[in-house]
């Protein structure tokens, strides 16, 4: 995943900068979520301190932007309420795989900055770094970051189980659990996500101040059920279709195919409680799922969409920006806009059936030593 994954670069038509809009949607739900934990976390610095906040996973384009300009208000809008006459520096380090599209995040930062000279509401002083590397790595010194906050991220896995990349389990017929999928597969996504989310705990809690805060939204699903999977399990059964469709067509191989297994996994919120449970690092202030619909400018609540062969497009532009990194890599990228044509056609058949939704979870994390408020 170090060496090959990363979202679409770039700012052009089919990069994940302008194919983001479900993530901002995720980003602006849980902001008073990352205010209260801004406020709560200010409070107990003093003027000569610096809160040190880490976005992990943070991509490039407006939604890190979006994460920075949240975080600097809420410490703007606490030090307008506490009547100081001077406030707390802000560290930002900015947290994503190597291959990243850091030069974009910087050029973008910059922007940001000028756009707030111009408009004279700097009253906090802050600074950014960028940080390339692994969050399910060790990342910074003991005790050393006031606010982790990770969006869309942790449903990636570190890597694909070892039983499915070296072949010993096939998933044959998906290229993430679907219907067809054997409970073996199951058990290797489910354990390893158990693996890398316990590991994503104990390095963060060695990394997170006395009384730090900890805010993460990713993918879920409804059911504890595993084959009540639902419609994130629906969109790549949908792209294993497209995929299938290029077999057939001569330009995918078959066994390519067979051997793509995507390292993801939504968990359901019975098995991100047990494990923060068992673990025992961390109380969970706040955890809830919202749901968000395929199509990322649909924001009504009708049944049906108006227009299925635009939002199918739409919801092809939004998965080949996570995907395209390591479809790229095992299959090549001469396949890439065939794949997504075909994809946005079936995705738009799909709707047609009626609005298709995925579920986000996010969690406010709170530092300590036992769980009493679930």
């Amino acid at each position: 995943m170090e060496k090959v994954f990363c979202m679409a670069t770039g700012d052009r038509e089919n990069s994940y900068a302008t194919n983001s809009r479900v993530q901002e949607k995720a980003i602006m739900e849980t902001s008073l979520v990352l205010r209260n934990a801004v406020e709560r976390v200010y409070a107990s610095l003093s003027p000569r301190d610096t809160m040190v906040v880490a976005d992990l996973g943070c991509s490039s384009g407006p939604n890190t932007l979006l994460v920075v300009s949240q975080v600097m208000n809420a410490v703007r809008g606490f030090t307008r309420k506490k009547g100081d006459s001077s406030a707390v520096d802000v560290q930002f380090f900015l947290n994503d795989l190597p291959n990243n599209d850091f030069n974009l995040l910087f050029r973008s930062l910059g922007e940001l900055h000028n756009l707030e000279t111009e408009k004279a509401t700097v009253l906090s002083p802050y600074y950014v770094a960028g940080l390339p590397g692994s969050f399910y790595t060790r990342l910074f010194p003991c005790q050393s970051v006031h606010i982790f906050h990770s969006s869309y991220c942790l449903h990636w896995r570190s890597k694909v189980p070892e039983g499915l990349s070296s072949g010993a389990i096939l998933n044959e017929h998906n290229v993430y659990i679907g219907k067809a999928s054997p409970p073996s597969v199951v058990k290797l996504l489910q354990e390893q996500f158990q693996e890398d989310f316990e590991s994503f705990l104990a390095l963060r809690y060695r990394e997170l101040v006395y009384g730090g805060r900890m805010v993460l939204t990713f993918l879920g699903r409804k059911s504890k059920e595993m084959f009540m999977h639902g419609e994130v399990g629906n969109i790549f059964e949908l792209l294993t279709e497209a995929l299938q469709s290029l077999v057939q067509k001569g330009l995918v191989e078959k066994e390519k195919l067979i051997s793509f297994n995507l390292p993801f996994y939504a968990p359901s919120v019975d098995e991100v409680k047990a494990l923060i449970k068992e673990n025992e690092l961390f109380d969970i202030e706040n955890i809830r799922l919202f749901e968000s619909n395929w199509d990322p400018e649909d924001d009504s609540d009708r049944d049906m969409l108006p227009n299925s062969a635009s939002s199918g497009n739409r919801v092809a532009k939004t998965i080949r920006a996570v995907t395209e990194s390591l479809i790229m890599d095992h299959f090549g990228e001469a396949i890439l806009d065939e794949l997504f044509m075909t994809y946005a056609s079936i995705v738009a058949k799909h709707l047609e059936k009626g609005k298709a939704k995925t579920y986000t979870r996010y969690g406010f994390l709170a530092e300590g030593h036992a769980l009493n408020s679930l």
